[in-house]
């Protein structure tokens, strides 16, 4: 049996195709988990920012509300006549 001279390039060449598919493999799994943190951070701060505005809108319009009625009532007092009676002693 004669042994192949060209043997540890052929096992250099396996090596290196599997060490180049698992370097890959790797890169491909890193770049979707960059991927999907990356939409789920925008995601987080798209819902903040939502939120904030809404509670924001809220309190406006609330105080505006607060706001009406307040003047609503002072007008309700002003226009009531008071009947002034004498006091007797």
């Amino acid at each position: 049996m004669l042994l192949n001279p060209f043997a540890p390039l052929a096992f250099i060449k396996i090596s290196s195709l599997k060490a180049t598919t698992l370097f890959l493999l790797v890169l491909l799994i890193k770049s979707n988990l960059l991927r999907l943190k990356g939409g789920l951070i925008g995601g987080l701060f798209a819902l903040i920012l939502i939120s904030g505005l809404l509670a924001s809108t809220s309190i406006a319009v609330g105080s505006l509300i607060y706001a009406y009625r307040v003047k609503n009532k002072a007008e309700v007092n002003n226009s009531t006549v008071q009947d002034v009676e004498p006091v007797n002693i």
